[in-house]
């Protein structure tokens, strides 16, 4: 927005509860319309200002004394404490399910060790047992006993 657009300018200003100036609202018009603008005031013109909604809200409106702001602190600290037993309890749930994980996974790879030492010695019998069956001329894999051999005589 340059200068020349601005035809006028209305500064208001705002106090806060102790009568000290913190924001200076002006409504500046550009052509037909109003654009209202919140400008911070401080000792050397700049810095931040506090949000409408945060400046009422600082202690709640109440003084420290009073019966309604220490009860509103003792709710907080009483939630404040749930809320980090909660933290802490869930924390301990993960890692005492960390731990089960941990154990199983090793009862596990011992599982698969044994197993995979099982196999070597089934396929090492396997492979002798076939080995035995070829030297003796029969084929591995089908087994001719005595009444097969008769049946497959009487068939020829």
């Amino acid at each position: 927005m340059s200068a020349q657009s601005v035809i006028s300018c209305h500064p208001k200003e705002s106090t806060g509860q102790n009568g000290v100036s913190r924001v200076q609202l002006q409504t500046i018009s550009v052509g037909a319309q109003q654009v209202p603008q919140l400008r911070p005031l401080s000792p050397s013109g700049a810095g931040k200002t506090m949000a409408p909604s945060k400046q009422s809200k600082k202690n709640g409106g109440y003084s420290k004394e009073s019966d309604e702001y220490r009860q509103r602190r003792e709710r907080n600290n009483m939630a404040v404490r749930k809320s980090r037993l909660k933290s802490k309890q869930k924390a301990q749930d993960t890692q005492q399910r960390v731990n089960e994980l941990k154990e199983e996974n090793e009862r596990l790879e011992a599982k698969i060790k044994l197993l995979s030492k099982e196999l070597g010695v089934l396929k090492d019998l396997f492979l002798e047992h076939a080995h035995t069956f070829s030297d003796n001329g029969h084929s591995p894999f089908t087994e001719n006993t005595g009444s097969s051999q008769e049946s497959n005589n009487m068939g020829q």
